[in-house]
């Protein structure tokens, strides 16, 4: 995620994904899906420079050989209600001779504020992450997600359709700003992501591994200090037991209600005076420190007291999404599985790896799992990044 270092950097642990997917045939506006509405350069840089990003950034740049081209390109998407719609992305495309590329679907953290993503904030992790791909010989689809960046509307945070349906529709997007580059996106995608873009990476991956996009294919998977345990790290939240709970706790609930009715009324799950305030302060228009700053520290003075039990023990449609945003590694991909998460890490517990771990081996799926050490949650997407460029560029033979 991209909140600011004082509140809680790179992606709240929440926004996954269920293990159902948008049907291509329920959907009506499947001839506009990836259409590209508009791109604009927004950075050309060289490898020197993309070194002396990745270095402020804190990212080791020893496998950048290009120099890179990068763009904000809006694209044609559906909604929760399978209504047509527009997001962006980062397009970054490498500055070799090379006419096919691997390609890269970079899913990003947890992010409040709009102009926190890769496709408006040069600064951000994701755009370094973006530059870092691109350097070493990929294209990179970065997606924003719905309601972020120059798209409309709330971010469907957490929403089992959206979260697979925009990064697929980006990587169309993708594959048709490249033609007309005169380059061409090899099938196989390798997908990774970081936090929120854990889950996010191995449910768009099992997307494409059922074929249902008709060109793209899943070529590699490395999800990064996933919450893949849901469940269990919404309950720490409703109990205080994590850092900036009510934050947390508030964007996965607001979002859920959104698109699938978690409570009646904002006063069902907010105490006076929050209940009348919370849900402008995560329109997408307000920053991180602003958010926090108006919120109380902990869940027990936001929410009522009935509502947190219902965190504790979900029933309903509450328990009907998390229950499917806990199964998002609950299958055997057929590439390796290359896990990164640090058990230094508190925001998002290593147990989350463990778990996902575990799912995949249930499976027989190949996977492996590589602690970055003890380094908090925004360091171990800076320590895996380098990590998986390197098992990417492996597999792009």
């Amino acid at each position: 995620m991209t909140f600011s270092r004082a509140i809680v950097t790179a992606g709240l642990a929440l926004g996954c994904l269920a293990t159902t997917f948008p049907s291509e045939a329920s959907v009506a506006q499947t001839v506009a899906r990836g259409a590209v509405v508009s791109s604009t350069l927004v950075e050309k840089l060289d490898k020197g420079q993309i070194a002396e990003r990745l270095k402020a950034a804190g990212i080791d740049a020893a496998q950048v050989k290009y120099g890179v081209s990068a763009y904000r390109v809006v694209y044609r998407t559906v909604d929760t209600k399978g209504r047509s719609t527009t997001a962006s992305q980062l397009v970054a495309l490498p500055g070799n001779t090379r006419r096919n590329l691997r390609v890269v679907s970079w899913l990003h953290g947890t992010t409040v504020y709009r102009g926190d993503v890769a496709s408006v904030n040069e600064k951000s992790t994701d755009r370094a992450a973006a530059l870092l791909f691109a350097g070493a010989g990929h294209a990179v689809s970065a997606p924003d997600y719905l309601g972020l960046g120059m798209g409309p509307g709330h971010h469907t945070y957490g929403d089992p359709r959206t979260t697979v349906s925009a990064p697929v529709d980006a990587l169309r997007a993708t594959r048709a700003f490249t033609r007309g580059h005169e380059r061409r996106l090899d099938s196989r995608v390798l997908v990774s992501g970081f936090s929120q873009g854990g889950p996010a990476t191995m449910m768009v991956g099992r997307f494409l591994q059922q074929g249902q996009d008709p060109y793209f294919r899943l070529g590699g998977l490395a999800p990064i200090a996933g919450p893949f345990d849901l469940s269990s790290f919404e309950a720490a939240a409703a109990d205080d037991k994590i850092r900036m709970a009510s934050l947390y706790l508030a964007y996965f609930v607001i979002s859920a209600d959104r698109y699938t009715d978690v409570y009646r009324t904002p006063s069902e799950a907010f105490r006076a005076p929050y209940d009348e305030q919370v849900e402008k302060l995560f329109d997408g228009n307000h920053q991180a420190a602003e958010i926090a700053q108006a919120l109380p520290p902990t869940s027990e003075k936001l929410f009522t007291a009935q509502f947190l039990d219902r965190v504790r023990k979900p029933t309903g449609k509450l328990k009907e999404l998390l229950t499917a945003l806990d199964s998002t590694c609950n299958w055997k991909p057929d590439v390796p599985v290359r896990l990164h998460h640090a058990k230094g890490d508190t925001d998002v517990a290593y147990d989350n790896a463990l778990y996902c771990q575990r799912q995949l081996r249930s499976h027989g799926a190949t996977q492996t799992l590589t602690d970055a050490g003890n380094v908090d949650h925004n360091q171990t997407v800076r320590k895996a990044l380098p990590l998986v460029v390197a098992g990417f560029t492996g597999n792009s033979a």
